[in-house]
């Protein structure tokens, strides 16, 4: 299934009719590991991610993953190379060979010789993506100016339109799945979460089963308050990829809840990573941090902390996303029109400094 791949010698692979060297490995998790590889024939880089599969349904979750790569050809959304499953004993091996992504600066990528200016496209350190990008900023004290928001979220609002554009939804949009190429340019990974967009819902348990869905497959921080209680009759659809709700801030609220950078797992969807952008963080991680229940606080309005940084534009664009009703909640053709609205921050503006 998939391209056939063959391990030639020690410290290489075959795979699709091309021969791949086996550098060392980048990365490593429960569920998968993912190794940097040159491609012998063309010299390029790329990752090999390896999914560890132990039964039918996680090939069948691998295979999805490939099948939601192969809707795209969009230079924001990641494309895949090649792919095969390969048979380990009684188990099996999803393999993506991975475009390797050149990012803008080599502080943010692997420190290994001469790699250390490339990020693995399917690895899940943080180097060059837009989680690395907002934390280094932090730990600078500072924020990210409004006309590179603009650039990047303009980015990831195409790629998601291409998304919605096929009848899906992302459902695990977040910093950590958004990588930065040199150019600033965004693009979106992680497509193993992708699915229909709109999933009609007309008993108890077609919604218990898309709750259960949205808990294993949806990070739970800023998760769409319609996947938290499914009701037993209704449409989920592709406006859980817009989702947060926002409240104007009260006066002397603080602008950074006590506790730093949150963990950048827990960040999530495209009204989230807006806020994530201009303030640093998510709108949810305390709450998560403390143990609290996020299911009952996106029930409610959060509040936003005031900010001379932005222009009123874009805090109006910020607040257009971030309603509890999605049927409130604008399209991401509705989003990219008030963004192609928007101006660049005035020159001279204090966009940077906490």
């Amino acid at each position: 299934m998939g391209q056939a791949l063959c391990v030639c010698s020690r410290g290489t692979v075959s795979l699709g009719g091309a021969r791949y060297l086996l550098l060392h490995r980048l990365a490593e998790g429960g569920f998968s590991y993912v190794d940097l590889v040159e491609g012998l024939r063309d010299g390029r880089f790329y990752a090999l991610k390896r999914i560890l599969c132990h039964d039918k349904e996680d090939r069948q979750a691998a295979l999805h993953e490939v099948e939601m790569h192969g809707l795209f050809d969009h230079p924001n959304i990641l494309p895949l190379v090649a792919h095969c499953m390969v048979e380990k004993g009684t188990k099996h091996e999803a393999w993506l060979l991975l475009p390797y992504v050149k990012v803008r600066g080599a502080s943010l990528a692997p420190a290994c010789h001469r790699e250390q200016q490339w990020q693995p496209a399917a690895c899940v350190c943080q180097g060059g993506t837009l989680w690395s990008e907002v934390q280094a900023l932090r730990e600078k004290g500072t924020f990210m100016p409004e006309q590179r928001i603009l650039l990047i979220l303009h980015g990831i609002c195409r790629g998601l339109q291409a998304i919605h554009s096929k009848g899906y939804a992302h459902r695990d949009l977040k910093p950590t799945n958004v990588l930065l190429d040199e150019d600033d340019q965004p693009v979106l990974m992680d497509l193993g979460s992708m699915n229909q967009a709109r999933i009609e819902v007309n008993s108890s348990r077609k919604a218990m089963a898309v709750q259960d869905w949205a808990a294993q497959r949806c990070t739970i921080s800023y998760r769409a308050p319609e996947l938290f209680t499914v009701p037993s009759q209704c449409v989920i659809d592709e406006r859980t990829d817009i989702w947060v709700r926002i409240h104007p801030s009260a006066p002397g609220t603080p602008q950074t809840p006590p506790g730093g950078c949150p963990d950048p797992a827990v960040l999530q969807s495209l009204g989230c990573m807006l806020y994530c952008m201009m303030f640093g963080e998510g709108p949810y991680d305390a709450i998560f941090q403390k143990g609290d229940s996020v299911a009952l606080a996106v029930q409610n309005p959060i509040t936003m902390p005031p900010t001379t940084r932005y222009s009123a534009a874009l805090q109006h664009l910020l607040s257009s996303m971030m309603t509890v009703n999605p049927q409130e909640r604008p399209s991401i053709d509705e989003v990219l029109h008030q963004l192609e609205g928007l101006q660049p921050a005035p020159a001279g503006q204090d966009t940077t400094q906490m």
